[in-house]
């Protein structure tokens, strides 16, 4: 079993995006801007899914580590820390999923 985190993750999408963007792929992401990095984060999830529906195991787990990734790039750009969305998760985990979705306010 790994011990690689989300943690980790961030801290390297955070490095990496200093670097030169012919050199790396998150960084030429960043330097692209959030509306390509999210255009991409929504491709990996189009592709999970479809693994997901697939019963493809190995096809799941690898898509679903470009959505992580993705989505860190996607936090990143938009100087969200991962610590934030934690927080937001941990928050929701005082009540049912059922209730926190009753008491969402409407967009």
């Amino acid at each position: 079993m790994s011990d690689f985190t989300l943690d980790q993750l961030e801290a390297i999408v955070a490095e990496r995006a200093k670097a030169d963007p012919s050199q790396s792929w998150t960084a030429k992401l960043c330097a692209a801007g959030q509306e390509r990095a999210a255009k991409k984060l929504g491709e990996e999830a189009v592709e999970t899914v479809i693994a997901a529906i697939q019963g493809d195991a190995k096809g799941l787990t690898s898509e679903a580590a470009d959505l992580l990734y993705h989505l860190m790039v996607v936090l990143k750009i938009a100087d969200i820390p991962l610590q934030d969305v934690l927080d937001e998760l941990q928050r929701r985990t005082v009540q049912s999923g059922l209730q926190e979705k009753a008491n969402r306010k409407p967009a």
